[in-house]
């Protein structure tokens, strides 16, 4: 394994709106050393759980306003950050970053806790990566919400489906939308990468400077940015990617999952259009819930609308 780094404390101190205790544990995935994990634990530990995952360029800071909403609740909130973001640790070396190793590093964290009636709040990547360790982990898991997410497929009865399409065509066809692959090409050749260039063209409402701030705090050099901009390289686009492979086996593991799965979209989202009726139609315990759209919100709607996420959450904890 390449060296393992971690961003200097000093870089997340004073952050706008985030005040929360750092607390860490080791996770392991195949083929690499054990790395060590942040993430939040906030609320009363005899609460139910709501696990809280972001994607991708961001970490636990997309959820400071909606954590406190939970907690008010009575829920005990985990909120962790992927291995290469935030202030988990950093393999300097982007092949040491797969999404099975994703997925088995956030497994980790939800055995090494031990826990259980899990409410899984998943947004961008967060949803890949969370509901293939739901399917490797059902029991733990009581319920979910899905916030802007998809799951990588490229099953060719997408077609049609998406605002952004990625589905297989023919036997040997692909057919994708240019702003995706214009965004992953972009990601790959610039020498430097910062999740600002991106968090403010994906919201509604503009973000002050303290807040772009915040999101590239824990990428003080490039060299600390290689699960960053692997992630993005991980995008499976076709078929034959090992990515649609893990993604369509989670999905027919959705398919027997009969707990309450809402969903909770923005309407203003192409990136994930279209996902949010696929979830309704394909998850058994999609089907009959009271779905949700918030209004006037972009991709990362924890900044657009984080209180009124955080009450969705809560009021699918209290009645389901």
């Amino acid at each position: 394994m390449s060296e393992v780094l971690r961003t200097p404390d000093e870089h997340f101190a004073d952050l706008a709106g985030y005040r929360f205790a750092p607390h860490y544990i080791d996770v392991a995935a195949d083929g690499v050393d054990p790395v060590r994990m942040h993430y939040l634990d906030e609320g009363p530990r005899d609460g139910p759980v709501a696990l809280l995952l972001h994607g991708q360029p961001t970490w636990s800071y997309l959820y400071r306003t909606v954590l406190p909403v939970l907690v008010e609740r009575g829920i005990r909130v985990i909120a962790p950050d992927n291995i290469g973001f935030g202030r988990s640790d950093k393999p300097s070396e982007p092949t040491d970053y797969t999404f099975a190793r994703h997925i088995a590093w956030m497994r980790g964290l939800v055995t090494g806790l031990d826990l259980r009636d899990v409410t899984l709040v998943a947004q961008d990547w967060g949803g890949p990566i969370g509901l293939s360790v739901l399917a490797a982990e059902p029991d733990r898991f009581a319920r979910v919400v899905a916030a802007n997410t998809i799951l990588h497929t490229a099953a060719p009865a997408l077609a049609g489906r998406l605002t952004w399409a990625v589905h297989g065509t023919g036997e040997s066809r692909v057919v994708l939308e240019e702003g995706l692959v214009d965004y992953l090409l972009y990601t790959q050749r610039t020498p430097v990468l910062r999740p600002s260039d991106f968090l403010g063209a994906a919201t509604a409402t503009p973000l002050s400077p303290a807040t772009l701030a915040a999101y590239d705090a824990p990428f003080p050099e490039p060299r600390y940015t290689a699960g960053l901009r692997q992630m993005i390289a991980l995008l499976p686009l076709t078929r034959n990617d090992v990515g649609a492979r893990i993604g369509r086996r989670t999905m027919r593991a959705l398919e027997e999952f009969d707990r309450p799965f809402v969903t909770c979209y923005s309407d203003g989202d192409p990136a994930t259009r279209g996902w949010d009726t696929v979830f309704q139609e394909r998850v058994r315990g999609a089907q009959g819930r009271d779905h949700v759209t918030i209004e006037g919100a972009g991709h990362f709607l924890q900044e657009d609308a984080g209180e009124q996420l955080g009450r969705v959450v809560a009021d699918v904890i209290a009645t389901t």
